[in-house]
């Protein structure tokens, strides 16, 4: 039995039919990374107002602290 050197070419792979992968495909670029992409940037935006909301709360909590000492 021959070995498949080529990803497109089933010979060799033992199992039935294979979806023909595009270039972009075999390189993980494919339909699905969009949506990765997409999760990734969501989550990102959601940890930086996290923090954004918690940096702002220790900076109100330092100025409430501040201001009685300064009067």
């Amino acid at each position: 039995m021959t070995d498949s050197k080529n990803i497109n070419n089933p010979v060799g792979q033992g199992g039935g039919q294979r979806k023909r992968l595009s270039r972009a495909e075999r390189q993980n670029n494919g339909p699905h990374r969009n949506l990765d992409r997409r999760n990734a940037a969501d989550q990102k935006a959601e940890l930086v107002r996290k923090m954004r909301e918690k940096a702002g709360a220790a900076e109100g909590a330092e100025q409430a602290d501040d201001a009685p000492a300064q009067s």
